[in-house]
């Protein structure tokens, strides 16, 4: 077992989600030996390795791990936050049990940006998904507000390789 408890330090007002949390919590151990392997998870968004911060979107909000804290964001209230904390704890000790099977991250990940998913789009702005625009589908995308699945042209002849990449950013 790599890590007994993260225990909650602190919570402040979510300013991007009005009604929500931000939670702080405390490793019960440094997490620098283990974010180079939870950089192969999926959901991360970004990871420097310089600094070992690893950042991952969740389907609302994102969490940040740094050595000594762990950030999550747009939490309902401090009994989520627990057990959001727990649930980290779990997938680390799962991870740490698999390290040999790893290999640990030693470059940097930077986020994507919705620019990325919309030069991949079909860009017909055909609105066939409810946007207005390929730009408004792929902000829409940035956020996990809408599903690719939502893009009809992108699943018509001459877009598989496109539609593969962007699962592959989205997953």
């Amino acid at each position: 077992m790599y890590l007994e408890t993260i225990q909650l330090k602190t919570t402040r007002v979510c300013l991007a989600e009005p009604g929500k949390i931000i939670i702080v919590g405390t490793p019960s151990r440094s997490l620098d030996q283990i974010l180079p392997f939870l950089a192969n998870l999926p959901g991360v968004i970004g990871y420097k390795p310089d600094t070992n911060i690893l950042t991952f979107r969740r389907k609302t909000g994102f969490m940040t791990l740094y050595p000594e804290e762990v950030i999550f964001t747009q939490v309902t209230d401090n009994e989520e936050g627990i057990s959001l904390f727990e649930a980290l704890v779990d997938a680390i000790n799962s991870t740490w049990e698999k390290r040999e099977q790893l290999t640990a991250v030693t470059n940097s990940k930077k986020p994507n940006k919705h620019l990325d998913y919309y030069l991949l789009l079909p860009k017909t702005n055909c609105k066939i998904c409810g946007e207005s625009t390929c730009l408004a589908f792929a902000s829409k995308l940035f956020l996990n507000e809408i599903s690719l699945d939502a893009c009809e042209p992108l699943f018509q002849e001459g877009y598989e390789d496109r539609r593969i990449t962007l699962e592959a950013m989205l997953s």
